[in-house]
């Protein structure tokens, strides 16, 4: 098998389809089949297909996580699995474990803070690893161990044939786990360590965001490094015939032997998984939606047909993102508008012939276009540098110079000299040349050109004076010129001040009139005087200009907070707007603290009740509005703090709500979380946050105004530097990019502030 392998190529066998999004995860299940699992939030088993030998069923659509789902580990059959089982973990912290027989989930295990990355079956207990940092053994559905294993996410883990475990993470190393004891730590990558496999009898594989793909003895020491890739390597695997496949975010599956790559398999989208069957066929992972079966058995290769046609969809997608002159070639026109005449002599124009874009220009003695030749852009970099003035440059930053000034374009190019570009920009800019050295720094910090030497001999043309020098001191004094941000940071919080009292009142009153007509809910009914009281109270309420003097008295609230404990779940939610307007009210936001920092807090009891499956959507609406609401007054800031993780776990599907006003009060309540964390400098509580705002980013059901408030508190966490890290092993560049492409302005520019802040080193 292994010389037939070796010797044959690789050739497409067949195309699955079914994934609604991008397919993330693959996981070999012995003879049986495979599963692949998505974005789509959706685990799909393949088998054989008996009508198609070449191809493959699915079998089974396992349904259960409620975001995207990422590693799968196979349970092999068992007396309780008698057709095996799947243990698989999501961006939404869980970890479900699966029944094959039935399709059915028949544990989950609820403990990471943050995306589950990896799992690994050592005997019958589930290891699992996390975005959180931590490794985590479950047994019998409990937990028995957590371990802070890494410095940083920790990304993928595998067990090796010898029993031990090994971990890759985004500190940039891998650890060698014996029980929960790590017996040794690999360095090497320079970057996040994104996917591992066993090398059967040699050690371990590792995949990384540096471009490479390692192999290691158990002892740490490099056996080899293999280079190819063009992008981020996100995932490894290895064949007993000794050969090796990778998976890269350059859109190739990367075929391995003794260290040099002896073929590629290329993509329309991002390979994020590879894994050999042990009939030494390949199955990718793409971000087109489609799992990919590639094999060398002449009998099992796709008819001429399907392969002309993969060949197409290839060409198609080349073609879609192929730029001439930072234009879309695709956009460019044919030929037949050369029939046209043009307006001037030398005028030019680009058109499209085959996959190529050509230029020509207009000769007005002759009355004909006259070929130029091929416009060529580089590989992909060109795709996205930006213009000024008709030209591209590797980048153009905003320069806040301040003072009221206008915000000014500032081109460079990577080969310029800094200290040149800076001198001639701010002669064109009519801005003083002590400012040089400043935008030089800023030059430099924001290219990543840390090396650079100053140049001391710099003179102003005006004053005669030196440059200033890092670390002299400087007598001008210069506003610092830095990247101006559309949206972010947020700055303040947000809240939900509006209300129709009048009818809110009449809401009460209808219920409270249902309550009195039944004698088994007679006793939870409001008296007049007790409907008085209310109308009383949203009086005071209603005044908004006389917040600051009005006031509420304890009785006010308790009565308030009686209904919220004795009314049934269907007629609570006028009663939590009434709260929702208390809390923004200073006397009575000051008398609700005493009811919330006691033994029974009220608001933890209220959020209890009203997320019980299944929730009520005006329920949800109110309630999260409330809390939102909590953050305009720093009193409750320790509260929100201290139970940060039950109310985002509480109200964590939101987001999915179909009801766009609940999304709206959700991702509200998250950027008023952003804000609050990065203010108190809480990076576990950024983290959680981070996660569940990039959970609604990604989310295509989102209503934009949802959207885009996440967006902002992604970019603001970001900006603060503690978590930016962790979004970009999110995936956050794509994430800005599908932003940036928004036909709605806010989310288009607060993608572009969010690229901006992937580009800073």
């Amino acid at each position: 098998m292994a010389m037939e392998i070796d010797s044959a190529e690789y050739q497409l066998r067949c195309q699955l389809t079914g994934h609604e999004d991008d397919v993330r995860g693959i996981c070999v299940c012995d003879n049986a089949g495979f599963a692949t699992s998505s974005r789509d939030r959706t685990i799909r088993f393949w088998s054989s297909d008996e009508s198609n030998k070449r191809s493959y069923t699915t079998s089974k659509i396992l349904l259960g996580h409620t975001s995207f789902v990422g590693p799968l580990s196979w349970v092999a059959p068992s007396e309780e699995l008698p057709e095996g089982g799947l243990v698989s973990g999501g961006m939404d912290t869980l970890i479900l474990v699966w029944n094959l027989a039935t399709g059915e989930k028949i544990q989950t295990l609820k403990g990471h803070k943050l995306q589950v990355t990896g799992i690994a079956l050592d005997g019958s207990d589930v290891v699992s690893t996390s975005i959180d940092c931590s490794l985590r053994r479950w047994r019998k559905g409990q937990e028995v161990e957590v371990l802070e294993a890494h410095k940083a996410a920790i990304q993928a883990i595998i067990k090796l044939p010898s029993g031990e475990l090994v971990t890759g993470s985004s500190d940039t190393t891998l650890k060698l786990w014996k029980g929960a004891a790590c017996i040794h730590t690999f360095s090497g990558h320079t970057d996040t360590v994104r996917g591992l496999a066993a090398m059967p009898g040699l050690g371990v594989l590792s995949a990384s965001h540096d471009g490479s793909i390692r192999l290691w003895e158990l002892s740490g020491q490099v056996l080899l490094e293999m280079v190819g890739h063009t992008a981020i390597v996100y995932s490894v695997d290895a064949h007993a015939s000794g050969l090796i496949v990778s998976g890269s975010e350059d859109r190739f599956a990367k075929i391995w032997k003794d260290g040099v790559c002896i073929q590629s398999l290329e993509h329309p989208g991002c390979v994020w998984d590879a894994k050999f069957l042990d009939n030494g066929d390949i199955v990718t992972a793409c971000s087109d939606g489609v799992v990919r079966v590639w094999t060398t058995h002449q009998d099992k290769i796709a008819d001429p047909a399907e392969l002309e046609s993969y060949a197409a969809q290839l060409s198609q997608y080349k073609l879609s993102r192929k730029r001439v002159g930072g234009l879309k070639l695709e956009e460019l026109p044919g030929l037949e508008s050369l029939r046209i005449p043009g307006t001037s002599d030398g005028q030019t124009k680009v058109v499209r012939e085959g996959d190529n874009g050509v230029a020509y220009a207009w000769n007005m003695m002759e009355q004909k276009w006259d070929k130029i030749g091929e416009v060529v852009d580089g590989p992909d970099e060109g795709m996205s540098r930006p213009l000024l003035d008709g030209i591209q440059y590797d980048h153009v930053f905003d320069v806040d110079i301040g003072d009221g000034e206008p915000v000014r374009k500032l081109p460079y190019n990577r080969s310029d000299n800094p200290y040149d570009v800076a001198e001639k920009w701010l002669l064109k800019e009519n801005l003083p040349l002590s400012y040089r050295e400043q935008v030089v720094e800023f030059i430099l910090q924001n290219t990543g050109q840390k090396q650079f030497t100053p140049d001391p001999s710099f003179c102003d043309p005006y004053t005669g004076s030196s440059a200033y020098m890092p670390g002299q001191p400087s007598n001008s004094v210069a506003p610092t010129a830095k990247p101006t941000f559309k949206h972010v940071p947020k700055k303040g919080m947000l809240v939900f001040d509006a209300a129709q009292f009048d009818g809110i009142l009449k809401k009460v009153s209808e219920f409270n009139t249902t309550l009195l007509s039944a004698s088994e809910q007679k006793h939870m009914g409001l008296t007049e005087a007790d409907m008085s009281r209310l109308a009383s109270i949203l009086h005071v309420l209603k005044d908004t200009s006389h917040y600051h003097s009005s006031k509420l008295s304890d009785d006010d609230v308790v009565m308030v907070l009686k209904l919220l404990k004795s009314w049934p779940l269907t007629m609570l939610f006028p009663v939590i707007d009434i709260l929702r307007m208390i809390i923004l009210h200073a006397d009575g936001a000051a008398v609700l603290s005493k009811h919330v920092n006691s033994a029974n807090d009220v608001l933890m009891e209220l959020i209890k009740k009203v997320t019980t499956s299944p929730p009520l959507p005006a329920n949800l609406l109110t309630s999260v509005r409330a809390l939102t609401n909590l953050f305009k007054n720093g009193s409750y800031h320790d509260w929100l703090l201290k139970h940060r993780g039950e109310v985002l776990d509480a109200y964590s599907t939101c987001y999915l709500s179909s009801n766009k006003n609940v999304q709206l009060a959700y991702s509200t309540l998250i950027l008023n979380y952003a804000v609050l964390l990065i203010e108190k400098k809480d990076e576990e509580g950024q983290s959680q946050v981070l996660s569940a705002a990039l959970e609604i980013a990604e989310e295509e059901s989102v209503e934009a105004d949802a959207k885009f408030r996440a967006l902002v508190a992604i970019g603001s966490l970001m900006l603060a530097g503690v978590v930016k890290r962790i979004a970009m092993d999110f995936d956050v560049v794509n994430i800005a990019k599908s932003a940036k492409a928004s036909k709605d302005a806010k989310i288009a520019e607060v993608g572009a502030d969010i690229e901006l802040i992937t580009k800073q080193s």
